[in-house]
């Protein structure tokens, strides 16, 4: 008897939960037909959301038997609301699917993934078959940031977010994983288990306004490199090593300009040489800056998230 839960986290969508239940229940409905699911469950997980939709959620649980809800006391944001569904369907579930709540990821892709799963694969990636759509400007950092993972000694799957299916000896390893600093496309991709992936288009956004920024794109990609990296550290020894180099030889050139009589530069190449190595000490600083703060942030071991109400859980 195989039971499936999709978790979705929530923040503000009021505007697109409607349609999300509609398409979801409707290929569940179409799987659950053909004896590949036997029980299904809709998770809404609702990350500390300013508008009605928790109201929402819980009209659509009294309407649906599928769907249910959790509502996290505060906004802890995309990963850690994810991980506060996760965690939920760990025990409850045989097949969990990840999936976003705006209806840019192609539900139809799921009943692939479920294939997979009855093939014996425990974690299937969903991947987008291309970015055509996405501006120039996000298609080609999206691009340099998976790039950047990898060289970095990261493992990411190229063009997969957080729309996957795991199964529950996966996602129960996944919840082993102590820290709070979560960048969950690295650490899944890290589990070993059995992998596939199923190709699908994105699409637009359905409704309301996206909940990544130029601001949190760019800390989550920061999140991503320093929680599976450390080769920014070893970036910077090798800097410091170079910034010798170029000294000892800008020594060696002073010498033999004063044995060869000839004026040495004055204040303009000093003044460059101050703000280079100031500069590089500074990024330094920050890298060494942000690696601490993590280590503060796991030995503090907060709590996650705490869950302020539910609706009906089975």
């Amino acid at each position: 008897m195989l039971k499936l839960m999709i978790v979705v986290p929530c923040y503000n969508e009021q505007q697109v939960l409607r349609e999300t239940t509609a398409r979801l229940t409707a290929m569940l409905d179409r799987v659950i037909a053909a004896k590949r699911v036997d029980v299904a469950r809709i998770l809404y997980v609702d990350d500390g959301s300013r508008d009605h939709t928790w109201d929402l959620i819980t009209e659509l649980s009294n309407t649906f038997a599928c769907v249910e809800g959790l509502k996290l006391a505060h906004n802890v944001g995309h990963q850690q609301a994810l991980w506060a569904g996760l965690e939920y369907a760990a025990t409850h579930a045989d097949a969990i699917v990840s999936i976003d709540a705006d209806l840019q990821d192609d539900v139809e892709a799921i009943p692939q993934m479920i294939e997979h799963y009855h093939q014996g694969i425990d974690v299937v990636f969903g991947v987008r078959r291309e970015r055509k759509k996405d501006t120039f400007f996000k298609r080609h950092t999206a691009q340099a940031f998976y790039r950047l993972m990898q060289a970095m000694g990261g493992q990411v799957v190229y063009n997969h977010a957080d729309y996957r299916l795991m199964s529950r000896r996966a996602l129960q390893a996944l919840m082993t994983f102590p820290e709070r600093n979560l960048f969950l496309r690295g650490m899944v991709a890290s589990l070993g288990f059995p992998t596939a992936i199923v190709l699908y288009d994105r699409h637009e956004r359905f409704a309301g306004e996206s909940k990544y920024p130029l601001r949190k794109m760019l800390g989550f990609a920061i999140d991503g490199i320093t929680s599976f990296s450390v080769r920014p550290l070893q970036c910077i020894t090798y800097l410091g090593l170079l910034f010798i180099v170029i000294a000892l030889a800008a020594i060696v050139y002073g010498l033999l300009s004063y044995a060869e009589g000839k004026a040495i530069p004055g204040w303009t190449s000093l003044l460059v040489s101050v703000w280079f190595i100031g500069g590089a000490i500074l990024l330094a600083c920050g890298i060494i800056g942000e690696y601490v703060g993590k280590i503060y942030k796991e030995v503090k071991r907060r709590p996650r998230y705490f869950i302020e109400q539910t609706t009906k859980l089975k």
